[in-house]
């Protein structure tokens, strides 16, 4: 054999293998509805056609990974551990082949569902440049989405960065576009929620029905050292949805330089989201976000965060009179039975 030729040989293999690694890391449908877990974690460095699977089977079960973006990070971890306790399985923060199977066997319809963007998707209002500090937010006629690409991946409950992965060529603003999302979207639950655990520590919220069943699960921010959230048992007072915002100069945050009272306007990147579930703490309640990619990650004035739609979906399920209990501790054994 020449050496030419077996360097051509040599060429051609290190091609090949480069292929192969490209089709390796190709996200789209077909790789995300034929992912299988096959014993190995998924790096959580790159977005996972795998993670994304399970991302959107654990929204569908009502165990919230929040924003569904690909990567097996601590809210995923989270909801996994939420749902193999819930359903009987040892407790895991990992993706194992029996909480894989649970997920899988009552797997119904596809799991990335394609839209064709519209005018209405594309004609705001939107704000491209979003304030930075409650000061400056308060004359602002309307706290609305930065463009229509943040718009659809929040209804989708993704991450913009995972809506450019699986859309890569696409025009988000433009109506007439066909994009690829998360099939997540729900009936309006119809069980109703009596009580709520909210763990400080886990940064976490438990939605029970009246007979003990785990209605619901989100990984929430909650509080922080400066301000911390309220202890003991609360009760829901009111759920609102497009809520105003009310700044109260008695609460001191850090960075407001107002000295009176003012009122922020609705919208979905108000600092209370797009709901507001008040608590019968005066100034306190379980609420959105305008940054859905932060949630058990930073820190809040004292309140209750949850990505915008989950806190939609809480809202859905409570009224006025629901118990709100606070915890502390490392304890998450569910101890209820899973909603069926």
């Amino acid at each position: 054999m020449s050496i030419n030729l077996v360097r051509a040989l040599i060429l051609f293999g290190a091609f090949a293998l480069s292929l192969l690694s490209a089709n390796a890391k190709t996200l789209d449908g077909i790789a995300i509805e034929s992912a299988q877990f096959l014993g190995a974690q998924p790096d959580d460095s790159d977005i996972d056609a795998l993670v994304v699977k399970t991302q959107i089977l654990l929204d569908r079960a009502g165990f919230s990974p929040g924003e569904i973006d690909g990567k097996l990070g601590e809210n995923v971890k989270k909801a996994l551990r939420a749902y193999s306790e819930a359903n009987g399985l040892p407790s895991t923060m990992t993706l194992n082949h029996d909480v894989f199977e649970r997920l899988t066997a009552n797997m119904n319809g596809s799991l990335l569902v394609e839209i064709t963007v519209t005018e209405d998707d594309v004609k705001g209002p939107f704000l491209p440049r979003q304030p930075k500090g409650l000061d400056e937010m308060k004359g602002l006629k309307r706290l609305a989405y930065r463009d229509a690409k943040e718009a659809l991946a929040e209804r989708h409950h993704m991450s913009e960065a995972l809506l450019v992965a699986l859309n890569p060529h696409a025009e988000f603003s433009q109506a007439g576009t066909t994009l690829m999302v998360a099939n997540v979207l729900k009936a309006k639950p119809s069980t109703m929620v009596t009580r709520i655990e909210v763990n400080k520590d886990l940064q976490t919220i438990k939605a029970f029905s009246q007979d003990n069943a785990l209605v619901a699960f989100y990984p929430a921010t909650v509080g922080s050292e400066e301000k911390p959230s309220p202890s003991g048992t609360l009760k829901v007072l009111a759920v609102r949805s497009n809520p105003f915002y009310r700044y109260n100069p008695d609460y001191k945050f850090k960075g407001v330089r107002a000295r009176r009272a003012f009122t922020i306007n609705p919208g979905p990147n108000n600092p209370v989201g797009s709901t507001w579930i008040a608590l019968s703490e005066r100034g306190y309640g379980i609420h959105g976000t305008s940054e859905p990619s932060k949630i058990s990650k930073a820190e809040s004035n004292g309140c209750v965060r949850l990505t915008n739609w989950d806190a939609a979906h809480l809202a859905q399920m409570v009224k006025k009179g629901v118990t709100v209990e606070f915890r502390e501790g490392t304890d998450s054994q569910v101890n209820a039975r899973p909603a069926k």
